[in-house]
């Protein structure tokens, strides 16, 4: 460091001189020369050497150890020592002042150079270190997070202001204590102490984070959420050194978290209760219109018969009060069979092995009179071989009779109703297909809607067709029962509703 200012402080005259000469030579810059321990004060001050030459026996009160002790008052300076004096006493002196060198005359002028060099190298490295560490010491206390140090030992090194907050400890007090007493931490449900991160990232020399639901017991008891991260603190080969721990109380973010669950439930709510009102319109509707229809048609007839006079007049109103009577039935069972289809209370299912040729040939027989008389065909497509399909006869049966009877309803006459059925072995498990196909489209925007409860065709009416629209949403439901899948399709004059079904296990 050839441009270095050096303070000389000797009381001899000419050895003072002779060293001003040798540190120019070395190409050092001597300003000044003091000659006693208070004129070296004061010229430190004034000058702010780069480093003191002080020698340890000067003229006056103040030897150079006391005078470089006040002068590291004031300065961040290295002083070295040039004594002629060795002994224990004034050695031990000197070491409180942590000199960066001690030089017994006489001297060699390389030995000189070579401890001035040393001494400005190792002070320039530690003011180095100094800013260093301050900065960091800045930065770790102003950041949000408490940030706890610990050593190999697990014990306490460092805690920024925020781990003391949290933790409820003081630096002062934690020091040196082992980490788990100060960061104490436990699972938020059960409160059972967790083992610190500490422990592991030492162990294993990897980051860790907390698991979640970690609650901070503080010094006093308190219980604080929090979430972290502990990373070790290696050197510069790679050895574990220690671990740092990094924590932030998250009580504000799970207060958002539960806020906006409590949002998300309430939003919830309105739907449920929007649907819940939608579905209450719905039925009052179906109330006001399907209900009321049979009765007031059931009063009428009743009127009629009253005032009637013809035998055969009055039984042919009595039997159409009965067909309304059974309308009525039927809409009723529909409603009620829907709504414990829905509140899971139907009927436990008891799987039969029901053989499907018989089955559907039961199944079709009352329609064959009902489709001759709208003038339509059905057929019933069987393969041979068809194996026994084990689920429940009665869930089934009421599912094609729910198929089969829209389809005679929307089906004009001279029209087609086809019922299939196909058994595919190579899929595991094995799959039965029953289609009903029925030559009646459906509009692609009715489509989507056609499971939905109480919905009916809008254009329904043009086959003088009623109906609650509850029909499909009990298949539905019917076939969820059984593990099935049910899907339609409408094109080209057809509509077909495709049952997929497995065994019932």
């Amino acid at each position: 460091m050839t441009s270095a200012k050096i303070l000389v402080v000797e009381d001899e005259a000419i050895v003072a001189k002779d060293l001003q000469y040798r540190l120019i030579k070395f190409g050092y810059t001597v300003p000044v020369i003091a000659s006693s321990g208070q004129e070296a004060i004061n010229k430190a001050v004034e000058i702010s050497p780069d480093l003191v030459l002080m020698d340890i026996k000067l003229k006056g009160s103040m030897d150079g150890i006391e005078a470089a002790q006040e002068i590291h008052k004031h300065l961040d300076i290295p002083v070295i020592y040039l004594t002629a004096y060795a002994d224990d006493k004034t050695l031990a002196r000197a070491k409180i002042t942590e000199p960066f060198g001690y030089l017994l005359k006489p001297f060699k002028e390389r030995e000189l150079q070579t401890n001035i060099e040393i001494a400005l190298t190792k002070h320039g490295l530690e003011r180095q270190l100094k800013v260093s560490k301050k900065w960091l010491d800045a930065l770790l206390k102003s950041i949000g997070d408490g940030v706890i140090a610990s050593d190999l030992q697990e014990l306490v090194t460092f805690m920024n202001p925020v781990a003391e907050n949290l933790t409820g400890w003081k630096q002062e007090e934690a020091y040196g204590r082992n980490s788990s007493e100060v960061f104490n931490i436990a699972n938020a449900d059960t409160h059972n102490s967790i083992e610190s991160p500490i422990v592991k990232v030492l162990q294993d020399g990897i980051i860790v984070s907390l698991p979640a639901e970690t609650i901070l017991i503080t010094r006093e008891g308190g219980e604080i959420p929090i979430d972290d991260s502990v990373a070790p603190i290696k050197d510069d080969k790679d050895n574990i050194m220690g671990a740092v721990l990094v924590f932030r109380d998250i009580t504000e973010r799970k207060r958002a978290i539960e806020a906006r669950q409590r949002q998300i439930e309430q939003e919830k709510l309105v739907l449920q209760w929007e649907e819940i009102n939608q579905l209450k319109n719905d039925f009052l509707n179906l109330v006001s219109h399907e209900l009321r229809s049979p009765l007031s048609n059931m009063k009428l007839m009743i009127q009629m018969i009253q005032l009637s006079t013809d035998t055969d007049e009055a039984q042919r109103y009595l039997e159409l009060v009965e067909g309304e009577c059974d309308r009525e039935l039927g809409l009723i069972n529909d409603l009620l069979d829907l709504q414990r289809l829905e509140s899971s209370s139907y009927p436990v299912i008891t799987p039969d092995a029901l053989l499907l040729q018989q089955f559907l040939t039961w199944i079709i027989e009352p329609f064959q009179i009902r489709v001759q008389q709208h003038q339509q065909t059905l057929k019933l497509n069987l393969p041979s071989n068809l194996p026994s399909l084990l689920s429940d006869g009665i869930s089934l049966e009421r599912i094609l009779i729910e198929l089969l009877n829209n389809a005679c309803k929307y089906t004009p006459a001279g029209g087609e109703i086809i019922l299939s059925v196909s058994h595919n072995s190579l899929e595991t498990p094995a799959k039965t297909i029953i289609t009903t196909s029925n030559s009646a489209e459906i509009s692609a925007i009715e489509l989507p809607r056609i499971f939905e409860k109480f919905y009916r065709i809008p254009n329904a009416d043009i086959w003088n067709q009623g109906g609650s629209g509850l029909g499909l949403a009990i298949v539905k439901k019917l076939v969820e029962q059984l593990q099935g899948n049910i899907q339609v399709e409408s094109d080209n004059g057809w509509t077909t509703f495709t049952l997929t079904l497995t065994d019932f296990l």
